[in-house]
Order: structure tokens, then sequence, then C-alpha cells
């Protein structure tokens, strides 16, 4: 309480500076000291205490995400040493994660995150696609598209693709035909900064390695569904209603928004740029036959059998052998290693507890309160579900703390109302990406590009809305009918 005798205010008291780390903490003891729910063990419970405490904390971040997911992974694991007639489950169950090719493939593909920014490929391709198609605004918003769509396979992390090599470009362009954010961002900037945002998110849903997540939301869905997806059958998935929704994208924000200023000067914009990097250095040329091997690799991995994984191992090592990037910028890719713990940690919690027969639980609770599982889902219900799935997006600042909250959730849902598996496997899949354009704050470079201040909150949500609203319509319509001929043909499930 503050004095009002003009001294200082009385200190707040410990609870209210640390109620984050008590309510992470509080959240697993009150469940262990709780009896489980009929039906589910009391290892599983137990657990389920903790996976619980893991989305509070990516959801208010009493510590960075990688603490976080450590220490609800420690906890968890006390949890089954302190748990009587736990035979079939030990620590390793918990550690699991750790050992997932989902967890190494999303971390090597950093790698060559990190080697596209550091040699600075990633921008030339930028401005030479600049210099040769950049006419008018517009183009310059499928420039963004089209490049987005050459990189987005070897770099998993969408803000370093649109906050660290689109961004800059973009507002420099914006910059250059006149766009000030304060004074006239409808000049050009508010299109262009919107559409960098939106396009690194469609393209995110292309490739299962464009956005970190995405192998995350497929490990997560893998146990309750048994729908495997590899990554030629994820872009084929992916190809048609998200080609459309991402190429249409630029187009929709120019109508939305068009730029006063149409014509631009493409040669002065990217001469200047390009000059300014040199000419192609010898770690660039590497990087490129190292990139679309990589690409061979993961399109081809059907029929060779060669592991998502091990390609992107193997780009890795070729990137480190013929010195692209060394072993002290692996080191120092923070991106690459929280994304490690956090992830394997999240895919671990999701491990033991499906060990722990939970979700086999869950599924049987929803089935009762859905009329036993005789509730014939089908299309309907498809269409709920995802919708509910996009519209709860409002809710999450962290596209990470969403699918491991809401992914099991939802595919259990739709698994006791009998929903074709396939369908909703891509379905939620996809609307993960697509989702997260709805707000200013929906992942991680929502944030950066808003920080610009081309565009205002109502803008941005107005856009989002649109796109995303537009995709999922798209996804439910052209999507589904996609879907199953691919699975009528044998390519898909």
């Amino acid at each position: 309480m503050n004095r009002s005798d003009g001294g200082e205010a009385a200190p707040a008291p410990a609870w209210k500076k640390y109620w984050k780390q008590i309510v992470f903490f509080a959240i697993p003891v009150l469940i262990f000291y709780c009896p489980p729910p009929e039906g589910l063990s009391l290892v599983g419970w137990r657990l389920f205490g903790w996976y619980i405490s893991a989305i509070f904390g990516l959801v208010a971040k009493p510590w960075s995400m990688p603490v976080v997911l450590l220490a609800a992974v420690t906890g968890s694991a006390v949890a089954v040493g302190f748990t009587p007639n736990t035979q079939e489950l030990e620590m390793r169950n918990v550690l699991a994660g750790y050992s997932s090719t989902t967890t190494w493939l999303v971390f090597t593909a950093f790698a060559l995150s990190t080697a596209f920014v550091s040699t600075g490929l990633g921008k030339r391709i930028a401005y030479l696609m600049i210099r040769s198609f950049g006419g008018t605004t517009l183009r310059l918003g499928y420039i963004n598209t089209v490049l987005d769509l050459l990189i987005a396979p070897g770099m998993p992390s969408v803000t370093a693709r649109g906050g660290g090599i689109m961004m800059p470009i973009m507002n420099s362009v914006a910059k250059a035909i006149g766009s000030d954010p304060e004074t006239s961002p409808k000049k050009g900037g508010l299109f262009l900064l919107l559409n960098t945002y939106f396009t690194v998110k469609n393209t995110g849903l292309m490739f299962l390695t464009a956005m970190a997540p995405n192998a995350l939301a497929l490990s997560l869905i893998l146990p309750i569904l048994h729908i495997d997806v590899s990554w030629t059958q994820w872009f084929l998935a992916a190809a048609v209603p998200g080609l459309l929704v991402t190429f249409a994208t630029p187009l929709v924000l120019y109508f939305l928004y068009k730029p006063e200023v149409t014509k631009v000067d493409r040669e002065g914009i990217a001469v200047k740029g390009l000059e300014e990097m040199g000419p192609m250095k010898k770690s660039e040329k590497w990087l490129l036959v190292i990139f679309i091997c990589a690409l061979l690799g993961w399109v081809t991995g059907d029929f060779t059998g060669i592991d998502d994984a091990a390609v992107a191992l193997a780009a890795m090592v070729g990137c480190i052998i013929v010195n692209v990037i060394n072993w002290d910028n692996i080191l120092q890719n923070k991106g690459g290693w929280n994304t490690l713990i956090w992830y394997g940690g999240i895919i671990g919690l999701s491990s033991a507890l499906t060990k722990a027969d939970f979700f086999k639980w869950m599924a049987e609770f929803f089935s009762n309160i859905l009329g036993g599982g005789q509730l014939q889902g089908g299309y309907g219900m498809l269409a709920l579900i995802l919708t509910v799935s996009v519209a709860i997006r409002y809710m999450f600042a962290s596209g990470g703390a969403y699918i491991a909250a809401m992914m099991p959730v939802f595919a259990t849902v739709g698994a006791v109302t009998n929903v074709d598996p396939l369908l909703l496997t891509f379905g939620l899949l996809f609307s993960n990406a697509y989702g997260g354009m709805l707000t200013h704050y929906g992942s991680g470079p929502a944030p950066i590009i808003y920080g610009t201040g081309y565009a205002t909150t109502k803008q941005w949500w107005t856009a989002g809305a649109v796109i995303a609203f537009g995709s999922l319509i798209v996804h439910l319509t052209l999507g589904v009918a996609w879907w199953k001929l691919l699975n009528s043909m044998g390519l898909v499930g």
C-alpha cells in the first residue's frame, strides 16, 4: 500500500514479484497430492501436472523457454521416481524428446539458417530478384514471396527469415520510395512490411523444415492420430492449398492497403545493395551447393530411405567442412540451442504422457462426453475443430505454447468424433502456421515487423483476420479435396 505522507512506497510483497515461479511449482505439487480421475493412472496424473505447469510457463514466461522445459522435465523425472508401480515408465521416457529425430532435424536446420544470414546469401538473392523483377510495389511483394519459398526449406527460423533477412531489405525499400512510418506509411511501407510477415507464415506451412514448430506439432499428434508424414508428403499436401494462399496474399494485401507509390526504382535499390555486398563469396557458392543437395535429399528421402534428420545433419557437417560456418558459429547459435532444449523437453513430456496412457484416457474421457465415441463428426466436426484452432490463436503469443497446449486436445477431440485422421492431421498442421497471422504478437517475427511502425494494430488485425480465415476456407475446401486425391493415389496416408 502506498504511503500518503510523501514517503517511499512500501516494497511489494515477494509473492507479487515471484508469482509466476510460485504458480509454476504450485500446479504440479497440488496435482501430486490430489487423487487421479477415474481411469487415469497415478503416474499419468502426476506427469499431467508437470505438463500443465510447462504450458503455464510457456505462456506466462517466469523464465526463458528452455529453462521452463528443463524444470518441467526434471520435475517429471522426479515424479516418476516417487510414484510406485511405474516399471514400464522410466526417466529415459521423459528424456525421449532429446533422442527424437525431429528434434535434431530442427536443430541442424538452424545451422543452415545461420549460414544464410552470416554469408549474406539470403540478402544477395533478394537484391538479385529486386533488380530483375522489382519494377512495381506489387512485384516487390511477390519477390518477397518467391524468395521466402526458395530459402524456407533450409531456414526453420521464421524470425531469422522475416526479421533478419526480409524485414531490413523491405524496410530499406520502403524508405527508398519515400514511405515513412510516421508520415507516409501508405506510400508502400504498410503493404511491404505486412506482406513480409504474412509471407513468412505462408511459406512456413509449405515445408516440414520451414518452421520449427512444424515438426513439434507432428510429433505431438502422431501418437493420437497415427498419421506419419515425411518431408516429401508434407510438401505434397501443402502444395496446392498452400501455394494458392501464398501467391494470393500479396494481391489481397495490395487491395486492402493499396500503396500510393506503385512504381519502384529497382535498379537504384538493388544495384546499391549489391555494390555494398561486393562479389559473391566462396562461402556463398558452397552454401548454395549444399542447400540444393539438402533439398534433393529431403525430396528423395522416401525413395533413398535416408531420414530427413540425417540429410539435415549432413548439410550442417558439410557447411562446417567447407568452412561456410565453423563450430563456433554453431555454439553461438542461441536460437538453435534454445530450440533444442525446449523442443526436446516438450516432446519428452508428451512421450511420457503417451507411455502412461494419458492420451488414451483423454480420448475415452471425450468419448464419454461426446456420446460414447458414436458421434459422427465428419466434415462438419473437422471444420469446427480447425475454426476453433485458428480463432484461439488470439490468446497465444507463442506458437510453441499453442502447440503444446492445444494440438493434443484438438487431435483427441477429432479422434473420438470420427473425423478422418488424415484430413485432421494436415488441417491442424497447416492451421498452426496461418493461425499465427491474426495478431502482431502471434509469432517471433511479428513484434519485430510491427515495431517498424508502418502498421497500426487495427490494420494488422484486419489483414490478419482476412488472410487467416481466408486460408482456413481454402484448406477446408480445396485442401480437403487435394488431400483425399493424394490419399487415393497412395501418396499420403
